[in-house]
This record gives C-alpha cells, structure tokens and sequence, in this order.
C-alpha cells in the first residue's frame, strides 16, 4: 500500500531513530520538538518539563511506546567544543545522565554520518545534565564500530545503610552515584532472584525500597540541586550467566522500569562503590550482565575528590544496534493525545 505523507501535513510529526543498547531500548528523537531555549542543559531540562512534557507522553506511552520506553533528544551543544546536548526521558520524567544512551547516540552519530570521523578512535563531547560526556567510536578489525565512554565524576554516597521496607523487612544497602543515585542491593543477600522469571518480585521490591530509601535517606547532590533524587534501585547478584561476569545487574529505575542492560550510570555507580570498598583496584576492568544477558565493561579510571567525595571516573563499554527509522504522527483528534500506560 503506498502512503502520500502530504495527506497527513495537519498530523503532528515526530522523526526517531529507534535503536537498542545491550537489550535496553532507546527512541532517539531528530525532529517534531520546536527549539528548546535554555543556556544549559538543565534549563532546557526544566524547560521541558514545564512546557513540553505532552511530547515525552506521546513517544514514550502506549500507544506508541510502552511502559518500559526510553528517550534521547537531541539539542544543540551548549560547551564550547562540544557536539552536540542531549536530554534523556522516561516513563516517569527526565532522567539526569543515561549510559545506554550515551553508547548508542554516539555509535549512531557516527554511522549516519552526523558525525565524521577524519581518523579513529574519534572523541565526541556531548553536554549531558549530569556534565559534559566523553565519548569514543573506534572500529575494530572487522570495520565494526565500537564505544566506550568516559562518565561524570562517580562516587559512594553513602555504604553499609538499612531501611525497614513494609512487606518485607529490614533490606541492606549502598547509595552510589554514576550520574544519577542508585541504592544498590545485594539480591542474594535477600533471596531475591535476578532471574528473568523473576521480573515481577524485582519490579515490586525494586520500587518498595526506592520509596523507603527516599523517605529515610534524602540526597543533596553537592553541586546541582536538579541531580539531587534517588532514579532507582539496582538489584546486584554474584550468580551470572557467564563465567567471565563479575556479577549482575537489574535495575528498576523511573516508575518502575526495568532495565534491560546492565544499566550505564549503574554500573559507573556500582565501581565506585566497589573501589571505595577496596574490591577493585586503580583500571581493573569487569563484566556485568543484565537480566536479559547484556554485558558492559566498567574500570575505575583517574581518582579524584568530587567536593567531599573520593571519586573515579568510570570507564564504560558497551555495544548498540538501530532497530529502526520512525516518522510518528498525532492525529488533532486522537482521544489519546497523552497516551497512556498499562504495564
């Protein structure tokens, strides 16, 4: 059947590049959105949200995305040298850094030509909210493209904590920050399965202890208010599928979602707190899974304090493919201009 476009000029359009990285999905929006003003990626953030929030609904909710969707939107840079902002959304607002997306954004920058590399590993420069990424896209033996990321200053917040969450008891656990905080959970300590059977008991307590933990360990990020909130729970096992993983992760972040990687600022999270705890040392690099099985490589790069947090900066590796090129529409009289979600 052969669709004329022009039929449609009075929809709403909105122009994506679906892709996924380890597993996690990510709708990377290119048009629909007017310019977003703000001097700095926080400003356009909170301009977003007090503005144009009605968009993140309709590309991130039924009916078409789902409960467990993610979003990139890309701005002009606001550093000098960089190449590009990038906003990050969700089912539940606007998340502070993203690793997966980071990981497929610049992977896809570079294989659609928005990027062009003169010579490889070629660095991007990407303003984020939490602070400016580096990024790298090299090419391996095959001509496949490659990345890794450097994160923002990561940390331990806080170590050896409890909560009493209700219908399950007292739960055990750190706080860690790769560009949003986590309370990092050791599943097996609890007898909670990381299994993907087990999706529903994660989902469920991932949420419980989120709440509990905001409740009764507020967070003040030292030096942007707007980072200052708890994104979720990340569940963490030594039981993994493979015998070359360090260990596993399942994150539930938002309002529930559930990661299917092994989460990019959780697993830059998850290294400072094993540096600060002396498990791993200066540049040793290790695998974590993710409930579907996808793995990033994480190391503990250059030490350095944060204000009054010994810090690393995380070392990120993960792999990302395009799923798909989109051109949504609205239709004025959709009685579901918002969308909606039903997990």
């Amino acid at each position: 059947m052969k669709i004329d476009v022009a039929t449609f000029d009075h929809f709403k359009h909105f122009h994506t590049i679906d892709a996924h990285t380890e597993g996690e999905p990510l709708r990377i929006i290119t048009g629909g959105y007017p310019e977003i003003p703000g001097k700095t990626i926080l400003e356009k953030r909170r301009y977003l949200l007090d503005n144009l929030d009605q968009y993140r609904q309709v590309l991130m909710f039924e009916p078409r995305g789902h409960a467990d969707m993610y979003g990139a939107l890309i701005t002009e840079p606001v550093t000098q040298g960089s190449d590009f902002g990038i906003l990050f959304l969700h089912n539940e607002g606007y998340s502070s850094m993203c690793g997966h997306a980071i990981i497929a954004v610049s992977k896809i920058a570079v294989e659609i030509g928005h990027v062009k590399p003169t010579s490889f590993p070629h660095n991007l420069k990407i303003d984020s909210p939490a602070g400016l990424i580096s990024s790298w896209v090299d090419k391996n033996d095959d001509g496949e493209l490659t990345v890794w990321f450097e994160n923002v200053a990561s940390y331990a917040h806080a170590l050896d904590c409890s909560v009493e969450v209700e219908g399950f008891g007292t739960v055990k656990y750190d706080i860690g920050f790769g560009g949003a905080y986590y309370a990092y959970v050791d599943a097996d300590a609890h007898g909670i399965s990381c299994s993907q059977d087990n999706v529903n008991q994660l989902i469920d307590m991932g949420r419980r202890i989120k709440h509990a933990v905001m409740e009764a360990h507020p967070i003040e990020h030292p030096r942007d208010e707007d980072l200052g909130f708890l994104y979720g729970t990340i569940f963490h096992s030594a039981k993994t599928t493979q015998e070359t993983s360090h260990s596993r992760h399942v994150c539930i972040f938002a309002e529930g979602e559930v990661d299917r990687s092994p989460t990019g600022t959780g697993v830059a999270g998850r290294i400072a707190l094993l540096h600060a705890k002396g498990e791993v040392a200066h540049d040793e690099q290790i695998t974590i899974e993710s409930i579907v099985d996808g793995q990033m490589k994480v190391s503990a790069m250059a030490c350095d304090d944060f204000y009054q947090y010994p810090a690393v900066k995380p070392k990120v590796h993960g792999r990302a493919w395009i799923t798909g090129v989109h051109q949504f529409m609205l239709d004025p009289t959709d009685i579901f201009q918002n969308g909606f979600i039903l997990r």
